[in-house]
């Protein structure tokens, strides 16, 4: 959630108290201030499903309200990526992920956009398009996970190792059904989990 002051904020501890966040049940989180006068601030997990938020600043209040929570799990070792939804799994497709020397960070991400098509080009991760890694490629169903370059996109060219090696330069590869699937459902803010 991001608030805005009109004009540069030179008591950041006071303002914060000013800031209060409602939900049906407690939850944590922290600011981090990205100018002088925009503060965001980040549950420390999920947002409960299915509920409204309230957020008061001073005598201003605004709500909204989440939907179905919706997890994506990606497993580095099992090469699948399963959706959950409401904690039951709903889908569970193969996968291929980043090979060696181009491992796909593990951890919780959250979708940062969601890009019916875009251009996946090596040279924005270093990699220059001469060398035998670098590629220029029209992509699909992209949902960005990183501002690095990681996203979980339809990869028609990894079909076949998909479910059993990991091929990628990073990111999470689908056939382009399951992709096209995962991005009509999944919403900007939603988890995305990868582990070993």
């Amino acid at each position: 959630m991001l608030v805005g002051f009109s004009g540069p904020v030179d008591d950041r501890a006071a303002a914060e108290r000013s800031i209060t966040v409602g939900a049906p049940r407690p939850v944590d989180g922290e600011f981090t201030w990205l100018t002088d006068r925009l503060v965001e601030w980040n549950p420390d997990g999920f947002w409960p499903a299915h509920s409204t938020v309230t957020l008061r600043v001073g005598g201003m209040k605004t709500e909204f309200t989440t939907g179905a929570a919706v997890v994506g799990v990606a497993d580095v070792s099992a090469h699948t990526f399963t959706v959950k939804i409401d904690d039951q799994v709903v889908r569970e497709m193969p996968a291929s992920l980043g090979k060696p020397g181009f491992e796909t960070p593990l951890g919780t991400f959250k979708v940062l956009e969601k890009q019916r098509s875009v251009v996946f080009d090596s040279r924005t991760i270093g990699i220059p398009l001469d060398d035998p890694e670098g590629y220029l490629i029209d992509g699909e169903y992209a949902v960005r996970v990183t501002w690095g370059g990681v996203y979980v996109h339809s990869a028609p060219w990894s079909v076949g190792s998909q479910g059993s090696a990991n091929v990628s330069h990073g990111c999470i590869n689908l056939s382009p059904e399951n992709a096209e699937w995962y991005f009509n459902t999944v919403k900007v803010g939603d988890p995305v989990i990868v582990q070993s």
